[in-house]
């Protein structure tokens, strides 16, 4: 048998031994100025110049999954559909509760702040009793920001019911929530950015209360994924917060960058001033502790939700 073959033999069986044991690491993540980590990792791989590759190796190759509701994907972490996933926290936590504490763990920080409530600009509400009988508007049933309004409002001495109560919460989509404010139809909304500056700036929203310092963003995996792959996990959280502390130090190039693939995933405008706007109210940290997701919990459950979620010992896996 000629040499030549033989050669061409052992480079086709070498090629398809790497192609083996090449390892797909699947990333799920928001359209969402507070996913800004995932934004701008997932442009700069359009671009050829990955962020994450280098750190993972030449082994790993890293596919990014854009969704649109945090169940759905945390649903795909449970399914083996993605391996990580940014994230709220109240998803996070639902997932926790459901597998009791089984399933999903959190490796990093990602983003706090960005969520406020706003109120219509005319003075119908100026102080806390003057939400008695009003319509305040949530991005979905059981969110973050849904449950931190329903906590705020009890708190307030409002009785408050998932139907119902002194003060209606109306879960309404983002983009209705912005049509039915300028329409003056809803007398507040509960939002994160990007749809907290847009309500301002295109619906004159008067800011009531920010969230500066609440948890937005996390970075969770499975179980299964954390133990099967732990040097992958680390090396992922490791870029994650070089790539955290490089955005922070050229927040300008990293907008760019943000809004670049915000028109790529959702093919709409995105207007650097909004960009600008939103990314003043954020502040991106890989830190993480359990202590935030307590008080989330507390507050969840005063009001009706989370209710199987009690031993968070097992939550924060920090990296």
């Amino acid at each position: 048998m000629p040499r030549t073959f033989l050669s061409g033999l052992a480079a086709l069986f070498a090629l398809a031994l790497s192609a083996s044991a090449e390892t797909v690491l699947r990333v799920g993540y928001f359209p969402n100025i507070t996913h800004a980590q995932a934004l701008v990792a997932s442009q700069l791989s359009r671009m050829g110049r990955g962020w994450f590759e280098p750190w993972l190796g030449p082994e790993v190759k890293l596919q990014w999954y854009p969704f649109n509701a945090g169940p759905s994907a945390m649903e795909a972490v449970f399914t083996g559909s993605l391996d990580l996933t940014y994230v709220g926290p109240t998803p996070a936590l639902n997932a926790y509760a459901k597998s009791r504490g089984e399933e999903i763990r959190l490796i990093a920080g990602a983003a706090n702040g960005g969520a406020a409530l706003l109120v219509q600009p005319d003075g119908r509400i100026a102080t806390p009793q003057d939400f008695k009988g009003r319509k305040l508007a949530t991005p979905q049933l059981g969110n973050t920001q849904d449950v931190a309004a329903r906590a705020w409002l009890k708190k307030q001495g409002f009785r408050i019911t998932q139907l119902g109560g002194e003060v209606f919460v109306v879960p309404t989509q983002n983009p209705d929530q912005l049509t039915l404010f300028t329409r003056r139809q809803i007398d507040a909304v509960w939002t994160v950015e990007p749809w907290v500056s847009r309500i301002e700036t295109e619906g004159g929203g008067k800011i009531y209360l920010e969230q500066k310092d609440a948890v937005t963003t996390v970075l969770a995996t499975s179980v299964k994924f954390l133990r099967t792959h732990p040097d992958m996990v680390k090396r992922f959280a490791a870029a994650h917060a070089a790539l955290t502390d490089w955005m922070n130090a050229h927040p300008a190039e990293a907008k760019l960058l943000a809004i670049a693939a915000l028109k790529e995933v959702t093919r709409a405008d995105f207007k650097p001033e909004l960009a600008d706007r939103s990314w003043a109210r954020l502040t991106f940290t890989s830190e993480i502790s359990v202590a935030p997701f307590e008080a989330i919990v507390a507050d969840a459950q005063s009001v009706g939700f989370l209710r199987g979620a009690r031993d968070l010992s097992r939550l924060v896996v920090p990296q």
